[in-house]
């Protein structure tokens, strides 16, 4: 991958894939982690999407993305030409139809912030994007020494073959991140 990647796209919702597709292809190719790869194109999804949403385009009409790798690190940003309000992290109710991108990107990033020069505004977003060793990154470093365990040791894991899987009335409980 190149140390950095400037595209110019237009001012339209089909930049998003456009940009999807070539920040994944350059990150697949450089042997980033699947994961962090898709991390990083969800971001960049959501932060053209408000580009386009709530912003101008600048004015050659378009939205500029930029990647850049240092080291291990992967910054990720869009400018556009600015808007009447300052990009900020909205609520996101689960009744809202909107307002949850920059929480996404919050959560898939290890920081992003907003920056203003010569007429444009850029929303950036920093997240470790270490290279896999060797599997073109098709696993996750956890996944590279995961050990399956023994079932026997954790009985409530189980299928019991009796239980009605219709009954609802109990409360399902994730197992996905320990308490």
């Amino acid at each position: 991958m190149r140390a950095s990647s400037v595209v110019l796209l237009p001012h339209a919702p089909s930049s998003v894939a456009v940009a999807r597709k070539r920040l994944s292809s350059e990150l697949v190719d450089s042997g980033v982690y699947e994961t962090i790869v898709d991390d990083a194109t969800v971001i960049v999804s959501e932060l053209i999407s408000n580009a386009l949403r709530h912003a101008r385009p600048l004015p050659s009409g378009q939205v500029r993305v930029c990647w850049l790798r240092r080291g291990d690190d992967l910054e990720v940003e869009v400018s556009d030409g600015g808007a009447m309000t300052e990009p900020r992290r909205g609520p996101g109710t689960l009744s809202s139809l909107g307002g949850r991108g920059l929480g996404i990107v919050e959560a898939l990033s290890d920081g992003w912030g907003v920056r203003h020069e010569d007429g444009s505004t850029t929303v950036w977003a920093v997240l470790r994007a270490p290279r896999s060793s060797g599997d073109n990154g098709r696993c996750s470093p956890a996944a590279a020494q995961a050990v399956v365990p023994d079932l026997s040791d954790f009985p409530d894991l189980i299928d019991d073959q009796d239980e009605d899987l219709n009954d609802r009335s109990r409360t399902a409980t994730s197992r996905a991140y320990p308490a």
